[in-house]
Parts: structure tokens; C-alpha cells; sequence
């Protein structure tokens, strides 16, 4: 199978990347190191190419409403310039994907899904909006999205060449504002995957190497650093932010994994809804966080045992960065779900002590 390339391809290999097939398409592993790149964003900034990301945009009178029918929340009344992170549901109330959705004008949307999920969430969301007024529109193809991300990110876009900043400083989380790259339409969301205070710029592929040149030559006064995908991982699973595959699947409800409250259970109709109501087994599991001492890490797919009974699984996890121990999240039986449950980690044979701990692990704004 061929992989798909970013239209920053070229500049990737320029600056000596390590690639991965993920999702299909060729992306950027790591430039230097893992670490570097991890402490980079959480004390500097970091680029990231996430051009592999999905854009489908809704429009026309019914868009709202045909969103709100197709999604787990309430998209018809996001403020004009906000977004919302919400899910698609099976009918089963299992979890088809997590998406980000940002309300564009009275009568448009951008939903942002993951890169692995681009088809069956567009075809669930053309599907959904086939009675209703409007147009679904998959222009994944056409837009690049390039994020910058840690305390120095809008300094950096600040000063990028080119780019039209205004009103960027007084942009807040989960916002967006329509802006231009050297006359290009750029679209700039406040939003991220890393824990940390940054900007994701969406912009058509034939200016993207361009607008990641600016930021780049921008950035080089605020120790800005280029990103891979491996420390992307580690910095989402810090911030408590799940990974779909991994906390987030067909098999789980959405009160598995602890976003219950992502789902409007005040509308009469949408798909998923009497999945949802249906609820979960007595024993059905649950997703945890869970921390243990040493540097021996807990890997996606270890079992969590209890007085020698598995009794979960581990679906990320790693030697944290930032905190120095290790992290991960767990699916395990709801009994030893509660902060404070001590459990083992069978990590190649080996129980090692840990405790289920809340989520976040990691906050900028316990650390500042």
C-alpha cells in the first residue's frame, strides 16, 4: 500500500525526520529525540505537522440540527467562533469517534475527526445528514493543519511574517478566529492535544510549507522546536486526553471511558441515544489512570493484576517526561476503579506496585 504524504512531506525530510505508517499516511515520527521534543513543548514550543487529521464541513440551514442528530452533543448553539469536542456514537452507543467541532458561521461547521476514523466518520455524518438541509463536504484532501503548541506559541505567531494576528492574545480555549496568511485564508483554533496553551492553523496544502517556513523562522527566538508524532502521544496521555483505538473504541460506551458528560441526554434524538440509555454491565470496565514508582513503564496491553487476578489492561502508557514515573491509562473491573485502589502492572512478568490516581496527570495550571 502506497502511503499518503503531508504537503510538508518535503520539508520533513529536509530537517532529517523519522517516519511511521500511521493511519496511512507517511508522518513524521520524531526529528531528534522523543524527549527533547516532549520538554520542548512543555517549556518552549513545539511545530507539528497533523495534516493526516480529518476536516469535514457542514453547511447549509439544517446544519446544526443535522449535527446534533449525527453527534453525542449539542452543536446547534455554539457561539459563532467556539468549538466543541463531542463524539459520534453507534446505535449501539459505542463510540465511532471523537471529534472536535468549531462553528465557522450561523450556518457552518468544521468537524475535525481523527485520521484513522476519516471515512466511517464522514460517511456516518453524510449518512446522518441525508434529511436534512444541508451539504457534507470531506475536504480532507485539500487542508493542511499545522499545530504550535507551549508557553511560547503566540509570541511565536505573534511574530510570524505574513500571518494576520490580530486579536489572537485575547483568544480563548476552545475558540477559533478566521485570519489570512499572506492573503490566504488561514483558520486559527486555540485548541490543542498536549496539555499546553497553543494554536492549530488550518490552511489549504499549497501554502502550508510556506506558513510552516514563517512560523519556523518565527519561532527560532523562542526555542521552538519541530515535533513528531511519538512525543504528541506522551504529552496527550500527561494531559489525561484520550487516544481513539486506545481509551476510546466500538467496544466502549462513553461512560467507560469517563466522558459521560460529553453526551446530551436532554435530546430527544440522536444516534446512539437508546444505546446509551441501555447502559453498561454491572461489570463492565472502566478507564482509570494509574501511576507506579520506578522506571519501568506499563505498556499499552499489559494486564493489571490484583492479589494475582488480571483484572484490566493497560491501553496507553509510558515513563513520563514531565514527571519523571510512570503513567498510563487502564481499563479495569469498576470495584478497583476508585483513586486510591492499589493494583500491579504486569510488566514482562514482573508485578510492579501501583495506584489508580486521578486524571489529569499532568496540568499547566497546577504548575504555574
Amino acid at each position: 500500500m502506497t502511503l499518503k504524504q503531508s504537503p510538508l512531506d518535503a520539508i520533513h525530510r529536509e530537517l532529517g525526520a523519522s517516519f511511521t505508517d500511521f493511519a496511512g499516511w507517511d508522518m513524521p515520527v520524531r526529528y531528534t529525540s522523543d524527549l527533547a521534543e516532549h520538554h520542548a513543548v512543555r517549556t518552549s514550543a513545539g511545530i507539528f505537522d497533523l495534516s493526516h487529521m480529518a476536516e469535514i464541513y457542514v453547511s447549509g440551514p439544517e446544519s446544526g440540527a443535522a449535527l446534533d442528530f449525527a453527534l453525542a452533543g449539542t452543536l446547534s448553539t455554539i457561539p459563532l467562533g467556539r468549538a466543541k469536542y463531542s463524539l459520534i456514537l453507534s446505535e449501539q452507543g459505542t463510540v465511532v469517534d471523537d471529534v472536535v467541532v468549531y462553528r465557522l458561521g450561523d450556518d457552518e461547521f468544521l468537524v475535525v475527526a481523527n485520521a484513522g476514523n476519516r471515512f466511517p466518520a464522514a460517511a456516518a455524518i453524510r449518512e446522518r445528514a441525508a434529511n436534512f438541509d444541508c451539504v457534507v463536504d470531506d475536504r480532507s484532501d485539500d487542508v493542511a493543519l499545522i499545530a504550535v503548541q507551549g508557553p511560547n506559541a503566540l509570541a511565536i505567531l505573534e511574530a510570524t511574517g505574513g500571518l494576520d494576528s490580530d486579536g489572537l492574545a485575547e483568544l480563548g480555549y476552545y475558540r477559533c478566529l478566521p485570519r489570512s496568511f499572506d492573503g490566504t485564508p488561514v483558520l486559527i483554533g486555540r485548541t490543542g492535544y498536549t496539555g499546553e496553551d497553543g494554536f492549530e492553523l488550518y490552511i489549504e496544502n499549497a501554502h502550508a510549507a510556506e506558513l510552516w517556513k514563517a512560523l519556523s523562522t518565527a519561532g527560532a527566538g523562542h526555542d521552538l522546536l519541530a515535533c513528531g508524532l511519538a512525543c504528541r502521544d506522551t504529552l496527550r496521555l500527561e494531559a489525561g486526553m484520550p487516544l481513539y483505538g486506545h481509551e476510546l473504541s466500538l467496544d466502549l460506551k462513553p461512560i467507560q471511558s469517563g466522558l459521560e458528560k460529553v453526551v446530551d441526554m436532554s435530546k430527544d434524538n440522536f444516534v446512539g441515544r437508546e444505546g446509551v440509555m441501555a447502559g453498561v454491565s454491572a461489570g463492565a470496565v472502566r478507564l482509570v489512570g494509574i501511576q507506579s514508582e520506578g522506571k519501568r513503564a506499563g505498556r499499552a496491553d499489559y494486564a493489571i493484576h490484583s492479589n494475582g487476578r488480571t483484572i484490566g489492561v493497560i491501553t496507553s502508557g509510558a515513563l513520563s517526561p514531565t514527571l519523571g514515573y510512570p503513567i498510563a491509562f487502564a481499563l479495569v473491573e469498576p470495584e478497583f476503579a476508585e483513586p486510591g485502589t492499589t493494583v500491579d502492572v504486569d510488566v514482562r512478568g514482573t508485578d510492579i506496585p501501583a495506584v489508580v490516581v486521578p486524571l489529569p496527570f499532568y496540568s499547566r495550571k497546577a504548575r504555574s
